[in-house]
């Protein structure tokens, strides 16, 4: 069936980018998808937290699958339009604190959270993938950190990055915009398994997720608290970060290397 909270995720028009839910059989998929790249502009990433939040109070959702658009990329990270249309530090924190309260919406919802990533993933998006509980990709599901290249770092999502995958592999995505694969991914921990094809992968991810909304709600959600423990002072800490990020994100340097970035 489908969850009354689809109703409240469909006012967004398809050029602001679009977030679904669907509840069935304790198996809430939350689905967000934007044309452009599935990327994160400011109200996308607003709704994106509001329906973490409100799936994570819902009793018949046992476990939640978070998941893209299927064309393109699984997420371009931030919106280049939005990042151009900055003005000053304050805009700036806060376009930056719309990933902060998704990575704490994630990582606080009582629900175990399982990313599907069925292709690259760019910037914020690995911030997302990091903040699932599990992670399951495809081959193809490259991932880049490109933050340093446009002026500015990975500031907001570094903190859950860097408790995925570990200080040295994080400091590598940060400082070395290339790309890595998915079997990199995979080795540090960015993804929980690594498929052949699409199809592998929700043959898979149908299996886990029936097998965990099968499991002791409690169990689930105690499990859940102790794999994040010790994150109690992110409110403080991503607060912080998005104003490193609000500030650079204002220079000329960075407004330059966003524009020649873009071409």
């Amino acid at each position: 069936m489908t969850d009354s909270l689809t109703d409240r995720s469909a006012p967004n028009t398809p050029a602001s980018g679009d977030v679904h839910v669907d509840v069935a059989g304790g198996i809430a998929t939350v689905r967000f998808t934007h044309p452009k790249g599935n990327s994160l502009p400011a109200a996308l990433l607003a709704r994106l937290a509001e329906e973490i939040r409100r799936v994570g109070a819902v009793d018949d959702a046992r476990v939640i699958v978070l998941r893209s658009g299927e064309a393109g990329p699984f997420c371009a990270g931030a919106s280049f339009d939005e990042l151009k249309g900055i003005r000053d530090a304050r805009g700036g924190k806060e376009f930056f604190m719309g990933f902060a309260r998704v990575i704490l919406a994630m990582t606080r919802c009582p629900k175990v959270i399982i990313a599907r990533v069925h292709g690259k993933t760019v910037g914020g998006g690995v911030g997302l993938v990091a903040a699932s509980d599990y992670a399951m990709a495809i081959e193809s599901s490259s991932v880049r950190l490109s933050e340093l290249a446009i002026g500015i770092g990975p500031f907001v999502v570094g903190p859950v990055i860097q408790r995925r995958i570990g200080l040295g592999a994080f400091s590598a995505m940060a400082l070395d915009a290339e790309w890595r694969t998915a079997r990199w991914a995979e080795e540090f921990g960015l993804y929980s398994r690594v498929f052949d094809s699409v199809h592998a992968l929700d043959s898979g991810l149908e299996i886990f997720a029936r097998k965990l909304a099968r499991s002791n709600p409690d169990a689930l959600a105690r499990l859940k608290a102790v794999m994040w423990q010790g994150t109690e002072d992110w409110d403080r800490l991503l607060e912080e970060r998005a104003e490193m990020s609000g500030t650079l994100v204002t220079s000329e340097f960075a407004r330059a290397a966003i524009a020649a970035f873009e071409r």
